[in-house]
C-alpha cells in the first residue's frame, strides 16, 4: 500500500505518527516497520531567511517528532535543547526576538544552509536530514522553491493602511491578533512541486489531508501550480480529517485563517471549502471524497454524505500515539470503502 499524507507542522507531525503507527499495525514487514510506502508531502509556507539561515518550520516539527527528539511541552524544537546561541545573537541585535530557536535546532539549519549554498536542492537536504533517524517514512517538501505565506493586515503603526507580514511574524509575534485581511503565497506561480511529489500523488493507493491549518498549510501545498490538479487526478481515495472538533480549531489559529477568506470554524464547512472531488464550482475544483469529523460534530455528517462527501464521525483528539493511530485507522477504513465503490 502506498499512503500519501499532505501536513502541515504539529497537526500533520502528530497526524502522521498515527498513520505510522497503523501502518505498522496493519502491514507489519516483521522487523517493527511496515511493509506499506508513507510518504508526506510537507508544506513550506512557513519557511524564511532568520541571520542568514534558511529555516523550515514544519519540515523540521515533523522531522524531530516522528525521529521521537520533539520537545512536546513546547510543542516545537528538539527535547532538551538550550537557547545559548539564540541569546547571544539577541544581544548583537541579529534575528528577530519573537522567534528562537534552541542550538541543536540552529545547528540542523546551518546544516540545511550550507548544502542549499551548496546548490543541492530542498528535497535532497531533507532526505539527507532525515537519513540521520530510521522514520519509517519519506518526507518531500511540497517544493524546492522559495514560497513564502504572507499576511496582509491593518498596519499598527500607521492607521489607515495596510501591511504585510511574514506568516511567522503574524503568527509568533502578534499571536494572529492583527485582523488578516489576505493571505498571500508570494512568488507561488513561478513555483514547481518537488520532484517526486507528483509521481507519489500518482501511484497513491491512498491521499489523506492531515488535521493541518486548511488556509496556511494544506492549502500553500495546494496552491503550488500543478499540485492541486494532481490531487484530483489521482486514481486513490482522497479523505480529510478536520481540524475543527465542535467549532473549535484543535491547535493554534486556524480560526482567525478561516475567517480571512470567509469560512466558518465549523467541520462541515472545511470540508465544503475542500470541496467533493466532482465539484468544478469550488476554485481550483473540489478535491475529496471522503470526510472525518468528530464525534460531537455528527449531526452534520449525513448532510455532507448527501452531497458527495462520505463523512464519518469518529472520535479525533490526537492525544498520543494510540489516539492518532486511531485516527488513522478510521481514515484507512474509510479509503478503502471508497475504493471499493
Amino acid at each position: 500500500m502506498k499512503v500519501v499524507v499532505l501536513a502541515g507542522g504539529v497537526g500533520g507531525s502528530r497526524f502522521l505518527r498515527g498513520v505510522r503507527a497503523r501502518l505498522r499495525q496493519e502491514l507489519p514487514d516483521g522487523s517493527g516497520g511496515t511493509t506499506a510506502q508513507l510518504t508526506a508531502v510537507v508544506n513550506t509556507g512557513d519557511d524564511l531567511w532568520l541571520a542568514g539561515l534558511r529555516i523550515t518550520p514544519d519540515l523540521d516539527t515533523i522531522l524531530y517528532t516522528l525521529a521521537g527528539i520533539n520537545d512536546t511541552d513546547r510543542g516545537w524544537g528538539r527535547v532538551g535543547d538550550t537557547e545559548r546561541v539564540s541569546a547571544e545573537l539577541a544581544e548583537w541585535g541579529v534575528g528577530h526576538p519573537w522567534f528562537t530557536l534552541g542550538d541543536l535546532d540552529l545547528a540542523a539549519s546551518i546544516a540545511r544552509t550550507a548544502w542549499l549554498r551548496e546548490g543541492i536542492p530542498l528535497h535532497e537536504v531533507a532526505t539527507r536530514l532525515q537519513a540521520r533517524w530510521p522514520l519509517g517514512l519519506r518526507l518531500l517538501p511540497a517544493t524546492d522553491d522559495e514560497v513564502e505565506t504572507h499576511v496582509v493586515v491593518d498596519d499598527p503603526d500607521h492607521p489607515g493602511r495596510r501591511r504585510e507580514l511574514h506568516f511567522q511574524e503574524w503568527w509568533t509575534r502578534y499571536r494572529a491578533s492583527l485582523a488578516a485581511r489576505a493571505f498571500v503565497q508570494d512568488c507561488v506561480d513561478a513555483a514547481a512541486p518537488a520532484p517526486g511529489v507528483l509521481e507519489a500523488l500518482a501511484d497513491a493507493d491512498v491521499v489523506l489531508l492531515a488535521p493541518s491549518n486548511p488556509v496556511v498549510s494544506i492549502g500553500t501545498i495546494l496552491g503550488i501550480p500543478g499540485l492541486r490538479d494532481a490531487v484530483r487526478a489521482t486514481a486513490a481515495p482522497v479523505v480529510g480529517i478536520s481540524p475543527i472538533i465542535g467549532g473549535a480549531v484543535v491547535r493554534g489559529m486556524a480560526d482567525a485563517c478561516l475567517t480571512a477568506i470567509g469560512v466558518s470554524t465549523d467541520a462541515a464547512a472545511v470540508a465544503r471549502h475542500y470541496g467533493r472531488r466532482s465539484d468544478d464550482a469550488v476554485p481550483g475544483g473540489g478535491l475529496l471524497d471522503g470526510w472525518l469529523v468528530d464525534e460531537v460534530d455528527a449531526a452534520g455528517a449525513d448532510a455532507l454524505t448527501r452531497d458527495g462527501i462520505r463523512t464519518r464521525a469518529v472520535p479525533l483528539w490526537l492525544r498520543d500515539e494510540a489516539s492518532s493511530a486511531a485516527v488513522a485507522a478510521a481514515a484507512l477504513d474509510l479509503a478503502a470503502e471508497l475504493a471499493r465503490r
